[in-house]
């Protein structure tokens, strides 16, 4: 049998070992929750679409979008929508 000190000695040893796989296991934990993810919308190349008025080439997210006659068109501002529209509507004249 074991004395009261070889005892003590696997507890020591048993606990360490537990401690060493809980600091592991928590690191771990925490390197996946800190890591920023990627966005997918960062890592795929951004669709592009052409101002109908000015031709500039503006990503399909940050543009001015307006429905006309059930198409929708993709505007780089507001002043080129304005344009497009009273030209559109001159042009119906």
């Amino acid at each position: 049998m074991l004395g009261n000190t070889g005892l003590i000695m696997i507890r020591i040893i048993f606990f360490t070992i537990l401690f060493f796989i809980f600091y592991y296991v928590l690191l771990n934990l925490f390197k996946v929750i800190l890591t920023p993810r990627r966005r997918t919308s960062q890592s795929e190349p951004e669709e592009l679409v052409q101002d109908p008025y000015c031709k500039v080439y503006i990503p399909k997210r940050s543009a001015v979008r307006k429905k006309i006659d059930r198409s929708t068109f993709y505007f780089c501002n507001q002043e080129c929508l304005e344009n497009y529209v009273k030209g559109d509507k001159e042009d119906r004249q």
